[in-house]
């Protein structure tokens, strides 16, 4: 039995946020059925036809589901979700801000007919405020949080790669539901939670904040590298590519001067001698330790450095991550299927030694919607 087996989850859900936080939930046994468009579906479903012709975005998100397409505006639509609600654990949705409201499905009506439901809430700058009703892409709201500030080179500010705003909320919509299960156990209650992808993103930016705020200046746009220890980032080696390491103390420094360069000197450097006159003299910190590394290539450098418990990596790239070792060995991936065949994930982080997560079929547009209305009661068998 897997932990959330017997759980009911009931997603009004597009995008990234709400599915990340859905999909986790159904990893883990709960019945997840996600309400879509007719038609169209969820928008994410048409961001790209990478994965077989399917969208990546929408794979990664949304295996082990339910698809049950209503129209909401519709008498019919409207009635069948809260029939569907009614027998739910948790609600989900990230829609506009007010459109659940307007559609009867806000925290107030649905957990004043069942105050053990937990409903959960979304949006990307919260419920009110003057940026309640700003439209918040993934982007916009980096911008918004001073990631964008902080990332990329002194020259170009960057985004991060991934959807981190989304992630972030998604991240948190989920243990949040899973500590409303807990208190519920205890009490009888439900939950209203309320997230904003601000907020979220918001929580993960502690480190730059208070750099800036008690220190006076943000911390500077470093690349790859650090911008408040050294040396930390990517290094040159002597055929041209890159290692990774970071040093951490002065202890490490010394025996990375000693066994990884072979200059013992360079740990004594007036210049050197502490992490925040390296910062200071980064520049010149580079070219010393890329003219020791000359002399080797990058997996001669990898060695020396693992012998010398120096942590390292080399870059990877999409394929390289997909083909890694490491995965390979603990036995970390698994086929799941989709309507164009089967597909390879991750199985979840967290490892529940023993059980095996639940990895199902991503579902096309209302292809369950027969089947789970019929069994909720909506529609009559014939």
């Amino acid at each position: 039995m897997l932990p959330l087996s017997g759980i009911t989850v009931v997603s009004l859900e597009q995008a990234v946020a709400a599915p990340f936080a859905t999909r986790q939930l159904a990893d883990l046994g709960a019945r997840v059925i996600k309400i879509e468009r007719p038609g169209p579906g969820d928008f994410a479903r048409g961001y790209d036809e990478t994965v077989k012709g399917m969208a990546s975005h929408f794979v990664w998100l949304n295996r082990s589901k339910e698809s049950v397409a209503l129209d909401l505006k519709s008498p019919e639509g409207n009635h069948a979700v809260h029939e569907l609600v009614r027998s739910a654990d948790v609600f989900v949705q990230n829609l506009a801000p007010g459109a659940a409201e307007r559609l009867g499905l806000g925290a107030e009506a649905l957990r004043g007919e069942r105050p053990e439901l937990i409903h959960v809430s979304i949006s990307g700058y919260g419920a009110d405020g003057p940026y309640s009703s700003k439209k918040a892409y993934d982007l916009l709201v980096q911008c918004e949080a001073g990631l964008v500030s902080i990332t990329g080179t002194d020259a170009t500010p960057s985004k991060v790669g991934i959807s981190i705003a989304d992630i972030a909320s998604g991240m948190y919509a989920y243990s949040g539901i899973l500590t409303a299960l807990i208190q519920r156990q205890q009490t009888g209650e439900g939950a209203t939670i309320e997230l904003s992808m601000l907020e979220a993103l918001g929580e993960w930016m502690g480190f730059p904040m208070n750099y800036a705020v008690y220190g006076g200046a943000a911390p500077k746009r470093t690349g790859a590298s650090h911008a408040a220890i050294a040396p930390y980032g990517p290094f040159t080696c002597g055929d041209s590519k890159q290692v990774f390491l970071g040093i951490q103390n002065e202890r490490e420094w010394a025996t990375f001067c000693d066994r990884v360069l072979g200059r013992r000197e360079v740990a004594e450097d007036e210049r050197f001698v502490r992490n925040s006159l390296r910062v200071e003299h980064s520049m010149d910190l580079t070219s010393v330790i890329e003219q020791a590394l000359a002399r080797h290539t990058a997996d001669e450098v990898v060695d020396l450095l693992e012998d010398a418990g120096i942590a390292n990596a080399l870059l990877r790239d999409m394929q390289g991550f997909a083909d890694h070792p490491q995965l390979a060995a603990r036995n970390r991936w698994r086929e799941y299927d989709s309507p164009a065949g089967p597909l390879r994930a991750l199985i979840p982080p967290a490892t529940f030694v023993g059980q095996e997560p639940v990895m199902n079929r991503v579902p096309d547009v209302g292809e369950d919607t027969e089947r789970v209305l019929t069994e909720f009661g909506v529609l009559e068998t014939t």
